[in-house]
């Protein structure tokens, strides 16, 4: 049976998540050809929970990347995750539900 690097490469990454070491995380990333918006979602958790610094960074990387994906993206649904975001140290799992919503 062939499985691709991809098929591979994917359970690797999710392995990583599962861990939340970053450099785990980024180095599965890298062997990914794309990774989905609730995958991002939870990268932007690890980073939150690791790298507290570079949160808000990811967040605004992430909101960014959502509003590309999303054409009929409206201001109500940005100021939403925005606000999830904001979120996200006081009531994590309010805001991770709030922005999966999103991601549906």
């Amino acid at each position: 049976m062939f499985v691709t690097s991809q098929g591979r490469a994917y359970p690797r990454f999710r392995r990583a998540l599962a861990t939340g070491n970053l450099l785990l995380i980024r180095a599965a990333a890298a062997e990914l050809a794309q990774i989905s918006l609730g995958d991002a979602l939870v990268v932007c958790v690890a980073i939150r929970d690791a790298k507290p610094e570079q949160f808000e960074r990811a967040a605004l990387r992430w909101i960014a990347r959502y509003c590309a994906e999303r054409p009929g993206v409206t201001l109500s649904e940005v100021r939403a995750a925005s606000e999830a975001f904001e979120r996200m140290a006081a009531r994590p799992e309010d805001a991770l539900e709030a922005l999966q919503r999103l991601c549906a």
